[in-house]
């Protein structure tokens, strides 16, 4: 119980000094609309990304369906939003996303997660796929290939960063009950896990659906900020982006998931001059980094103050020594 707390005083700490921090660069004039975009961009990232990594890092289930839950909520936003022009219609947006989506990987939660491995990736990655043709087709709701455009935009990063807190709070409170534990214990062994007595499709269903239920709040937020989606916006490809973020930082490690998309995302911001460059780039920062750090970043740890303060006692202790 102890040390739940300090995990959640740690996190609000870490947020509440982060805020003030964007706080000062907003009102100093030193955040450029480039600077708030990127962080906007992160902030999202890192909402896809914290999802992921509850369901591939905690419950040991490999899916590449996220963009097509990003695409239900992107989607509902932009609809209840092109016909409810307010804040409330923009709340309501959100909602109506998280929920469909939520629902959604219930469905396909219940008989897809009895698979594992590549035939569980294959069958979430065709998940995904069959979402955003659905989304290309229902063209008197969603406009087909054209996408919505000229979405009201309530969307600003400050809002982004309190889902981004949200998010993270809700996924590392899941990670230390009783229900994470039992997440966790399906991810390192299931068989011993079924053995003593652990529903391991409930607690694989319960992490899927929450994390598609994130990737929804982001898409929603996503639809907002920049006012424009279209269904090739969620292709295969979001999905790895999402997933790169997750193995760069190291999975099964939310401060790893935070640090690496905040590298990647200035990465790009700092590249984005170079052209067709910035992709080679990009790919060989990230071969650099699974050749010398292939567990990730941080691999299946998470940096705390607690840990930094016992590494200064210990450097104090040996120089005194």
């Amino acid at each position: 119980m102890l040390k739940n707390i300090n995990v959640k005083m740690s996190w609000l700490c870490t947020m509440v000094g982060g805020f003030i921090v964007l706080a000062l660069f907003y009102t100093t004039g030193l955040m450029t609309p480039v600077i708030e975009t990127t962080l906007v961009m992160i902030g999202i990232n890192i909402i896809l990304a914290v999802g992921l990594n509850l369901v591939i890092g905690f419950s040991g289930q490999f899916s590449l369906g996220h963009a097509g839950f990003m695409a239900i909520g992107a989607y509902a936003m932009g609809i209840v939003t092109l016909r409810i022009p307010t804040f409330g219609g923009f709340l309501l947006g959100l909602v109506v996303g998280v929920l469909v989506s939520g629902l959604a990987a219930l469905l396909v939660g219940i008989p897809t997660l009895r698979l594992s491995g590549d035939y569980l990736a294959i069958a979430t990655l065709g998940v995904s796929e069959i979402i955003r043709v659905i989304i290309m087709n229902a063209e008197k709701i969603t406009n087909g290939p054209a996408g919505l455009f000229g979405i009201k935009p309530f969307v600003t990063w400050s809002m982004v960063y309190f889902a981004v807190c949200l998010t993270t709070l809700i996924v590392t409170n899941f990670i230390h009950s009783a229900s994470g534990r039992a997440t966790r214990s399906v991810r390192d062994n299931e068989i011993a896990a079924e053995a003593m007595g652990v529903n391991t499709t409930k607690y694989k269903v319960i992490a899927f659906v929450i994390g598609a239920m994130t990737a929804a709040l982001a898409g929603g937020l996503y639809t907002s900020y920049f006012q424009t989606i279209m269904p090739q916006n969620f292709d295969f490809m979001k999905s790895i982006d999402i997933l790169i973020i997750v193995v760069f930082g190291g999975v099964g490690s939310i401060t790893g998931t935070f640090i690496a998309a905040v590298l990647l995302g200035f990465l790009n911001l700092f590249l984005q001059d170079a052209g067709a460059l910035r992709m080679v780039v990009y790919a060989l920062a990230l071969i650099i980094i699974m050749i010398f750090k292939p567990s990730g970043l941080l691999g299946t740890k998470e940096l705390s103050y607690k840990n930094l303060f016992k590494k200064g006692g210990r450097k104090d202790a040996t120089s005194r020594s």
